[in-house]
């Protein structure tokens, strides 16, 4: 897809490892066909060093799909890159944000923000080789560096190397003494942060992350920023994405309800179980538990979604069979 027929970036799914595969993305596809979808953390080891398909593989229904690497050598990251145009996607995105401890050792993630120059080298050998966009993924910052100067900084440097687009987790990163998990609790929201950098950077396009569940918030954001990225919500209650569409892209087009997403399903669990021999059929539908959230009969819907004798039974009409435990108007 050439980048002038892509949906805006208004609304996407943000990139979670161990979440947002290919299995993932389909499945939030068939609940908002505009919505942007990115991949789980790639690093650049494993594209240079190990199964490029396997990585990078997707589905061409999900576009637009976007990229995101983890990486800080330059020739590295625009060979990946290279890479991941020849596949398919429609933007190469570089983690600055990670606060795992295991990245920070890969000398990438949040603390490549204590170096917005090198960033800005990755940035540019990036896009002197792809002709779609590179984007940037960070924090507000690091440790203590909590002043608004630090990101305003980061973000005036990178953009000196043609980055237009800044997806801002609007929390600082702790890299030390502070879980994943904490790291996107404990830090306290800057909403007002990204809000001042749109101000200061009218040119560029700014996207909001961290801590947004509801249509409310979202409409909030958008009146002061380009776009608005879920996180864990988006996961956790996917069906919150089926107003997207009509909500924030024009798209009439009817909303397929909760059972019609399933069912569309069906056809590519099939496929791809007869496809791979290895395939189990829970590595699909484990994404899918939070889709009844919220409703009378979601917990029998996830039981029956975990049963480990049914799953085994490899057959994908057990999502019809988790539906069932929900009356027909409520799925």
């Amino acid at each position: 897809m050439t980048s002038s027929s892509l949906p805006s970036r208004r609304l996407s799914v943000a990139p979670m490892m161990d979440w947002t595969d290919r299995h993932c993305r389909k499945f939030h596809r068939e609940i908002t066909r505009h919505t942007w979808l990115y991949t789980e953390m790639v690093t650049t080891g494993a594209l240079v060093y190990g199964d490029v398909e396997r990585h990078l593989r997707f589905n061409e229904e999900e576009h637009p799909v976007a990229l995101q690497l983890g990486g800080s050598d330059p020739a590295d990251l625009a060979s990946s890159a290279r890479l991941g145009q020849q596949w398919g996607y429609d933007e190469i995105n570089l983690n600055c944000g990670c606060p795992s401890e295991r990245v920070q050792k890969g000398a990438f993630g949040a603390c490549l923000m204590a170096e917005p120059q090198l960033v800005a080298d990755c940035v540019k050998a990036m896009r002197d080789v792809v002709d779609i966009d590179v984007t940037v993924k960070h924090r507000i910052g690091i440790d203590d560096s909590e002043s608004y100067g630090f990101v305003r900084d980061f973000v005036g440097t990178v953009a000196e190397a043609g980055c237009k687009t800044f997806i801002v987790h609007a929390r600082n990163a702790i890299l030390k003494g502070l879980s994943p998990k904490e790291n996107r609790e404990v830090p306290p929201l800057k909403y007002e942060y990204a809000y001042q950098l749109k101000r200061d950077f009218p040119q560029f396009e700014f996207i909001i992350n961290g801590g947004i569940r509801t249509l409310d918030e979202i409409d909030l954001h958008l009146q002061h920023l380009d776009g608005v990225m879920l996180g864990r919500e988006a996961y956790h209650n996917p069906y919150v994405m089926a107003q997207f569409d009509q909500r924030y892209y024009g798209d009439e087009t009817q909303v397929k309800t909760r059972e019609q997403v399933l069912e569309a399903m069906i056809p590519y669990i099939t496929a791809q179980l007869a496809k791979e021999d290895r395939m189990k059929l829970n590595s699909i539908t484990r994404h899918m538990l939070g889709l009844m959230q919220n409703l009378p009969g979601a917990r029998g819907f996830r039981q029956t979604l975990s049963d480990s004798k049914k799953l085994a039974a490899g057959d994908p009409r057990l999502l019809l069979e988790a539906a069932a435990r929900l009356s027909p108007a409520q799925a």
